[in-house]
């Protein structure tokens, strides 16, 4: 496993590759990202709907869902006996946004409003 290595961006604060590294991994497998894109069209799903609707066994959607909410990913809400999950759009957001982007660009590439 590899040490955090915080490097400095044109905005001067530091970046957590860790924490970008467990959501890429998060979202590097197919099953993953189905759960989130049924997560996108429905909303908040319980989790007993959700076996069905991506034809898995419960135990290996736990095994999933739990990696999508250690990566924030996605979020849990319990109601009762049962688990409600959603996709945490604020995070989904800022992982597809210039900010990430902007960290690998150089300097001199970056256009005035990027990472603002």
């Amino acid at each position: 496993m590899m040490k955090e290595i915080p490097v400095n961006v044109v905005s001067g604060e530091t970046v957590d590759f860790v924490s970008y590294e467990a959501k890429f991994k998060a979202l590097s497998d197919q099953k993953r990202l189905q759960i989130m894109y049924e997560l996108t069209r429905k909303g908040s799903v319980c989790v007993c709907d959700l076996t069905d609707i991506v034809d898995m066994p419960q135990s290996k959607l736990s095994y999933h869902l739990k990696i999508l909410l250690d990566a924030g990913l996605i979020k849990r809400e319990a109601k009762g006996t049962w688990s409600y999950y959603e996709l945490n759009h604020s995070e989904v957001n800022r992982l597809l946004s210039p900010e990430l982007c902007c960290i690998f660009r150089k300097t001199d590439d970056l256009p005035s409003d990027c990472c603002s």
